[in-house]
């Protein structure tokens, strides 16, 4: 085996896996331990949900379109593959943002950290809250906070300190739209802890949420599913005082990170020039020494290695081929990695990780007759609203680099918990439901040159109440049940692409450590 390395597996070749197999390759050389790394991916293609369109001068993102800056992660693997300098920054005119209220768009009120009011006047000021509603929020002030611990849903939180008005009119389709999910179902915890930890420290939610914006300012969220994830880490690192940047934090010396921060000073989101695309392109060709398992699924895992390799474990695939492994991470979905680790440990936990289903639909327009002139990023929708999108990103504003000068891109979402049906329609009926929302909403009556449809099914993890705790006695259970495996990705900590590099970071880290502490 010392000729060959020590054998690892890694399930999946998303965002997670890719980023696995490269730190544990990186690690495993700087520690001077053998190791072979072999990467089984079900699909034809790596990226998970990453896929960028490349046609006719347009940028098109078929999943995600961006990434949070701050979140460190993703800029050192980016340093670390050489391709800091195909980073681009959204247009910093194009950060306004609207919501829509009885089929009109209203700007977002100044001063929102993810829908949780700061400033007092622009909340005064907005058409989106009636008299009673604003009067409600700000009983915020005055009203205790819940005693004891435990978890419960965002919806139930927000409506306890803010009031229903702002829950289904603000927060919604801000909070609810980074997981395509139900406020009312959706855990507190697991996805806005610092919520809870504003109305404990502070005893409102509003001051509280207003100094973690005086110590760092949010991002403002525009129309994507990606800039509302982004804000939601911008505010969770701000309300919790995590980072280097940290008040009485240690002095470190700069990072690649750090450089990268400062060159794009005031940017909240990042992207590629060629799009997210180039960031799974230059994990491949970094991970060129591997072994691939392309478009075969692993259907199983044995203790036990395969043959006579004297390895922990055997990955089995479906087509019979047995891989041995010391160790395994798996990164695929809740439903797959339960068929893996089903044998061995209880995977209730994974099972109660619901997905959701969505659409992106893209549209392009010759701009000469598209005849609109667009101020700003996007706009948001509300569940209440009854419209077939979700939210609308006007893409060639916010990205620059995503469209020829004479075209107009436009990105709109389809779909959400408990209401996914039109994800699954024919693509003629879904550009019609989407051009009538885009006419109704915003006056949009040009015909597309071009239209791109995406559906990612059961494709958001959903974190239901009292996730965190799960997930923790989860892997508490798998690491004594399995030592040498691990489980990391978007269903257990975090659905951002830089939180998916970071779990991948900690578990190959975890990996190499454990190495070292059984090595003779």
């Amino acid at each position: 085996m010392a000729a060959t390395g020590k054998p690892i597996v890694v399930v999946g070749g998303g965002m997670t896996g890719l980023a696995a197999a490269y730190y544990l390759r990186k690690f495993a050389g700087d520690a001077g331990i053998p190791a072979r790394v072999t990467i089984v991916e079900a699909s034809n293609r790596l990226g998970g949900k990453i896929e960028t369109l490349r046609k006719d001068g347009f940028v098109i993102e078929k999943g995600p379109d961006s990434f949070l800056a701050r979140k460190k992660a993703i800029l050192e693997l980016a340093a670390d593959l050489g391709i800091e300098d195909e980073l681009v920054p959204i247009n910093p005119s194009g950060k306004k943002s609207y919501i829509v209220f009885r089929g009109k768009l209203h700007p977002m009120p100044d001063g929102l950290m993810l829908g949780i009011p700061t400033e007092i006047a622009p909340m005064l000021r907005t058409g989106l809250l009636s008299p009673l509603g604003k009067l409600r929020a700000g009983l915020d002030f005055v009203l205790p906070a819940r005693k004891g611990g435990g978890d419960e849903s965002i919806g139930a939180f927000l409506t306890r300190r803010l009031g229903r008005e702002v829950v289904e009119r603000i927060a919604e389709p801000l909070l609810a739209g980074i997981y395509a999910g139900d406020l009312d179902r959706l855990s507190l915890m697991a996805t806005f802890p610092q919520f809870r930890e504003a109305e404990l420290r502070h005893g409102s939610l509003i001051l509280g949420m207003r100094r973690a914006m005086r110590r760092r300012p949010a991002a403002g969220a525009d129309g994507s599913p990606a800039a509302r994830a982004g804000a939601e880490a911008e505010a969770r690192s701000a309300a919790s005082g995590n980072g280097a940047e940290r008040s009485g934090a240690e002095p470190h010396a700069p990072s690649p990170a750090d450089a990268i921060l400062a060159r794009f000073r005031g940017a909240p989101f990042l992207n590629f020039r060629r799009g997210l695309a180039t960031i799974v392109e230059a994990l491949e060709r970094e991970l060129a020494g591997a072994d691939w398992r392309l478009g075969r699924r692993a259907v199983a895992l044995r203790k036990g290695g395969a043959g006579d390799s004297g390895a922990r474990y055997a990955v089995v695939l479906e087509d019979g081929e047995e891989l041995a492994a010391d160790a395994v991470i798996v990164t695929a979905p809740a439903w797959e990695a339960e068929k893996l680790l089903g044998d061995h440990v209880d995977c209730g936990m994974l099972r109660n990780v619901r997905y959701a289903s969505v659409a992106n639909v893209v549209l392009a327009f010759d701009k000469a007759s598209f005849g609109r002139e667009f101020h700003g990023s996007g706009f948001l929708v509300p569940r209440a609203e009854g419209r077939q999108i979700t939210a609308c990103t006007w893409t060639s504003s916010k990205w620059l680099h995503t469209s020829p000068p004479d075209k107009v891109l436009l990105r709109c979402y389809v779909g959400r918990a408990g209401d996914e049906d039109a994800v699954s329609l024919p693509d003629d009926q879904l550009v019609r439901l989407v051009r009538r929302d885009l006419e109704e909403l915003i006056g949009v009556t040009a015909a597309p040159e071009m239209t791109e449809i995406t559906r990612l099914h059961r494709s958001m993890p959903q974190y239901p109440v009292g996730h965190v705790e799960a997930m923790r006695d989860f892997r508490r259970r798998l690491a004594e049940a399995l030592p040498g495996v691990w489980a990391a990705g978007a269903a257990f900590d975090g659905i951002g692409l830089p939180d998916c590099v970071r779990q991948a970071r900690e578990t190959a880290e975890a990996a190499i450590r454990e190495w070292r502490d059984i090595a003779p």
